[in-house]
C-alpha cells in the first residue's frame, strides 16, 4: 500500500527544527499541502527550503496569534485542516531544581508552550473539522507523559501527561465527527544540537547505560518520529483514537 497526503491540508507546529521539521518535510514529500510554523525565523525559512511547506513565524504562547495561524490556513485553503500535528514543546532550557524553588513563571511558561499552544490549536481548528466530519489530530507528548520524566523537571512531566489527558478527552469529543486524536510519545532522541551536544558531555559510561536500557541498543531519530506521525496521518489509522505510540525503541 503507498501512502500519500495528496491535496491534504497539514498544519505542523514548530517546525523550525527536531521532530517538527522531520515530520513537515515527510509529509511535503509524501504530496501534503503543508503549513508550517515557528517562532524562529531562520528555523522556519530553512525547513521551507525543502519544498511543499508554507511557512510562517508564530509566537504559540500568544493565543490571538495562534489561533490567527489556523484561520489563515483556513482561510487561504477555504477549507478544514486535514491534519493538524502539535509538535511544540519544550524544557525552555530549564533544569532539574527542587519545588521548593520553582518559580510560577518557570511553571507557567513550560505549560504555556507545552499544554496551553496545543489547546489553542485544536479549539482553533475545531469547528471546520467537525463541519467536514473528517480529520487527524496528532499531539507530539513524551515518554514523560507514561512516568516521571528524566529531566527531573516537575512542570515538564506534567505538561506531558496532560498533554496525554487532552488527547483523551478530544477523541471522545471528536470521535463522532470521524476526527481522530492521538498522541506520539518520544523517548530518547536528541533531536536538536543542544540535546545532541547534552548526550556527548555525559560520557560514555552514562551512554552506555542508556543504550542498555534501550531494547533496540540505540537512540531514536527525529525521521523515527516523523514515521509515525505518518502512520497516524494516514487511512491506516482510521480505526484507532485516543492511544499514545512510544517511540522509544523499547526502553524499559
Amino acid at each position: 500500500m503507498q501512502i500519500r497526503f495528496d491535496d491534504k491540508i497539514v498544519a505542523v507546529t514548530a517546525a523550525g527544527s527536531g521532530f517538527g521539521r522531520a515530520i513537515a518535510k515527510a509529509l511535503a514529500a509524501l504530496g501534503a499541502r503543508v503549513h508550517a510554523c515557528d517562532i524562529s525565523p531562520d528555523g522556519i525559512a530553512e525547513t521551507a527550503k525543502s519544498g511543499g511547506i508554507e511557512p510562517a513565524v508564530v509566537d504559540l504562547t500568544d493565543r490571538d496569534a495562534a489561533a490567527h495561524w489556523i484561520h489563515n490556513i483556513e482561510a487561504s485553503t477555504g477549507r478544514a485542516i486535514d491534519i493538524l500535528i502539535n509538535n511544540a514543546g519544550g524544557t525552555l532550557g530549564n533544569t532539574m531544581s527542587p519545588i521548593e524553588s520553582v518559580s510560577d513563571t518557570q511553571w507557567d511558561s513550560i505549560f504555556a508552550i507545552n499544554v496551553n499552544a496545543t489547546f489553542v490549536c485544536c479549539r482553533a481548528a475545531a469547528a471546520k473539522m467537525k463541519q467536514a466530519r473528517a480529520g487527524r489530530i496528532i499531539n507530539i507528548s513524551s515518554t514523560a507523559a507514561l512516568h516521571p520524566s528524566q529531566t527531573g523537571i516537575q512542570a515538564y512531566s506534567s505538561t506531558k501527561h496532560a498533554v496525554l489527558g487532552l488527547t483523551r478527552q478530544l477523541s471522545k469529543e471528536f470521535g463522532s465527527y470521524g476526527i481522530t486524536v492521538n498522541t506520539i510519545a518520544p523517548g530518547r532522541i536528541p533531536n536538536t544540537p543542544a540535546k545532541f551536544a547534552a548526550w556527548e558531555r555525559g560520557g560514555e559510561a552514562k551512554q552506555q547505560t542508556t543504550l542498555e536500557r534501550i531494547s533496540l541498543g540505540r537512540l531514536g531519530t527525529s525521521e523515527d518520529v516523523a514515521k509515525a506521525a505518518i502512520f497516524f496521518a494516514s487511512d491506516l489509522s482510521g480505526f484507532i483514537s485516543g492511544q499514545v505510540l512510544a517511540i522509544d525503541g523499547g526502553e524499559w
